[in-house]
C-alpha cells in the first residue's frame, strides 16, 4: 500500500468514527473478524534536542516588565514599548463662556463646561493585576518617551534603542521606586468595590508628569490649534505623541505583567444648568466646581491609553545559561519566555518502510517531563499548555494567528498530578501528511525523470531542500476561548507564545530516545 493509500484509508476511518483524540484505535472493534484484520502496536525511536530560542513572536496587549535571575537559568530581564491609542474624534471639553447677560450683567446663557483653559494634571499610569517573584521586592521602573515610531515587529529580540535616545535627558519622563504588593495602600482602598461588587483599585506605578511643559503645550495647545491632529489612533501617534518605553533599571526578583499604560488628563469643570449651560453657584455666591478625567460634552474619558487597537512590543533578554542548558544531551528542556524548545525527529521514512501495506489508526507522542525540586522560594513551574508543531510552520503559524488544526498542529495540557506527562494521544494525521508529502515528491520526480531516475540522489538532494521535513517543536503557549455559555462549550481562538516564567526539564535527548507508539491495521495476515 502506498502512502496515499495510508491517508486515505486514514482519513475514510476518520471520517466514519470521528477522531478521538483519548483513544490509541478508532472504530477496529466494529470491524468483522472474517474480514482478516488485525490491530498491532509498533514503536519507533524519536530523537529529541534542546534548542536555543534567541526570539518568539508576541502579539499580546500585556507587557512585561522586570528582572528575574533563576538557578538553574540565570537572569533573564524584560520590557515593552507601547503606541497610546487615540480614540476616534477625541475631544478636549470648550472652555466656558457666557454668551448672554441680563441687565445686571449676569449671564443668562453659556457654552462649554471647562473652568479656564489649563491643566489640573497629568498622570502616566502603568496598571497591572499579576506578577511573578517576590511581591516586597524593591524595584525602579524608569518610562521614556519614543522619539520615533514602532513598526509592526512584534518579536522578543527588539530592539528598543531604536526607538529612543537613551542619552536624551529630555525623553525621560518619569523614575519611580515600587514594589508589586505596594504595601502603603491602605486595606479600605485596596478592597473597595463600587456598585456591581466588583473592586475600584488596580495595582499600579504612577508617574506625574509636568503639567504645563507636557499637558498644556504637548496636549492642549495642540488640540487647540490642530484638532485634526486628534481625529484618530494613527494621526495622534504621528503627531502628537509616539509611545512609550517602560522598563525596570534596579532590582532583581519580580515581573510585572502589565495590563494597561494610561495617560490621563486632569481638568476642572463648571457644574452648569443643564437648560441655560450657566455656571451654578454654591451657598456663598461662588461658583460651583470639580475635578474629572471624563469629558462629559463628548462622553469620552481624557485619557490616552494603550490597547489591542496600538502596537506594543516586549523584549526579552536571557542569560549566556540559556545555551549552556541546551548543550546537555541527556534529557532536554522548555523554558519560557523566549528560552528553550524542544525539537522531535520523527522517523517518517522507517514508519512508512515497515507499514506502508498497512493502515495508520493513531499515533501516540509522549513527553515526560522529570519531577524539579527547589528549595528556591520563587522557583518556575511546568508550563501548562504546549504546542506541538511542525518547525516548518513556526513562523507562519504564530505571525498568522493561527489555532491548532490536529493535522500539523496539536495542544495538549500538561498532567502534573498523575503521569508527569505532556500526551499526543492521535499525532496519525501528522504522520501521513509528512509521509504524503515526501512521496507524492519522489513520485512527481520519478514520472520527470523517465530513464534517467536515481532515488538515492534524489533523496539526498530533496532532504538538503526539506532538513525540516521530519521535525516537530514542543512550545510552551496560552491559549485563549470562547466560551459559549448557552451549550456550556468553548472554542479555542488564539494561541499564543506563552511569555510568563516556565519550564519543564524532559525526557530525552540524544543519549535516550522516546517512543512514538503507532497502532496499525494488517489485512490478511
Amino acid at each position: 500500500m502506498k502512502a496515499r493509500h495510508i491517508g486515505i484509508m486514514l482519513m475514510a476511518i476518520l471520517t466514519l468514527f470521528g477522531c478521538d483524540d483519548t483513544t490509541n484505535t478508532l472504530g477496529l472493534g466494529m470491524l468483522p473478524d472474517s474480514d482478516g484484520m488485525s490491530a498491532h502496536t509498533a514503536t519507533f525511536d524519536v530523537t529529541t534536542r534542546s534548542i536555543a530560542v534567541d526570539s518568539v513572536f508576541a502579539k499580546t496587549s500585556i507587557g512585561y516588565v522586570g528582572k528575574f535571575s533563576d538557578p538553574e537559568f540565570g537572569y533573564y530581564e524584560t520590557s515593552f514599548l507601547t503606541e497610546l491609542n487615540c480614540v476616534d474624534n477625541f475631544a478636549f471639553p470648550e472652555v466656558y463662556t457666557p454668551t448672554e447677560w441680563d441687565k445686571d450683567g449676569n449671564p443668562t446663557k453659556a457654552t462649554g463646561t471647562m473652568a479656564g483653559d489649563s491643566i489640573v494634571s497629568v498622570q502616566l499610569i502603568v496598571y497591572y493585576e499579576n506578577w511573578f517573584g517576590d511581591s516586597l521586592n524593591a524595584c525602579r521602573m524608569s518610562v521614556y518617551e519614543l522619539d520615533k515610531k514602532l513598526d509592526k515587529n512584534r518579536y522578543t529580540n527588539i530592539n528598543p534603542e531604536e526607538f529612543y535616545n537613551k542619552y536624551d535627558d529630555k525623553l525621560l519622563l518619569g523614575r519611580k521606586a515600587y514594589s508589586a504588593y505596594d504595601t502603603t495602600v491602605p486595606d479600605s482602598v485596596r478592597n473597595e468595590t463600587n456598585s456591581s461588587g466588583n473592586k475600584t483599585y488596580s495595582p499600579n506605578v504612577t508617574f506625574l508628569l509636568d503639567k504645563k511643559e507636557f499637558g498644556e503645550e504637548r496636549l492642549l495647545k495642540v488640540y487647540r490649534q490642530h484638532p485634526e491632529y486628534f481625529k484618530n489612533a494613527a494621526s495622534f501617534i504621528d503627531k502628537v505623541f509616539k509611545g512609550v518605553y517602560v522598563k525596570s533599571d534596579y532590582g532583581d526578583g519580580t515581573i510585572l505583567y502589565v495590563d494597561q499604560v494610561g495617560l490621563l488628563v486632569q481638568l476642572r469643570f463648571h457644574y452648569v444648568d443643564e437648560e441655560t449651560g450657566v455656571a451654578l453657584k454654591k451657598k456663598d455666591g461662588t461658583d460651583s466646581l470639580y475635578y474629572s478625567y471624563y469629558n462629559s460634552e463628548k462622553n469620552i474619558p481624557l485619557m490616552f491609553a494603550s490597547t489591542k487597537e496600538v502596537i506594543q512590543a516586549n523584549q526579552f533578554l536571557n542569560s549566556q545559561l540559556i545555551k549552556e542548558k541546551v548543550n546537555e544531551s541527556e534529557h532536554t528542556y522548555i523554558k519560557s519566555p523566549a528560552g528553550i524548545f524542544t525539537e522531535a525527529t520523527i522517523p517518517y521514512d522507517e514508519i512508512y518502510n515497515q507499514l506502508s501495506q498497512d493502515t495508520l489508526n493513531a499515533v501516540k507522542l509522549t513527553f515526560t517531563n522529570y519531577n524539579i525540586t527547589s528549595n528556591y522560594e520563587y522557583s518556575m513551574s511546568a508550563p501548562t499548555n504546549v504546542l506541538l508543531l511542525r518547525k516548518k510552520e513556526l513562523k507562519s503559524f504564530f505571525e498568522g494567528n493561527k489555532v491548532s488544526d490536529n493535522i500539523t498542529s496539536f495542544t495538549t495540557t500538561h498532567n502534573a498530578f498523575a503521569t508527569n506527562q505532556y500526551t499526543f494521544s492521535n499525532i496519525a494525521r501528522l504522520v501521513t501528511t509528512c509521509i504524503n508529502e515526501k512521496q507524492t515528491a519522489k513520485q512527481t520526480a520519478k514520472e520527470e525523470a523517465g530513464d534517467s531516475w536515481n532515488e538515492t540522489q534524489w533523496e539526498e538532494k530533496w532532504e538538503k531542500a526539506n532538513e525540516d521535513w521530519d521535525k516537530v517543536l514542543l512550545i510552551p503557549v496560552s491559549i485563549t476561548y470562547d466560551s459559549n455559555t448557552s451549550s456550556s462549550s468553548s472554542t479555542m481562538t488564539g494561541i499564543q507564545n506563552d511569555l510568563k516564567p516556565g519550564y519543564a526539564k524532559l525526557r530525552g535527548g540524544s543519549e535516550s530516545p522516546l517512543k512514538i507508539e503507532v497502532t496499525y491495521t494488517s489485512f490478511g495476515k
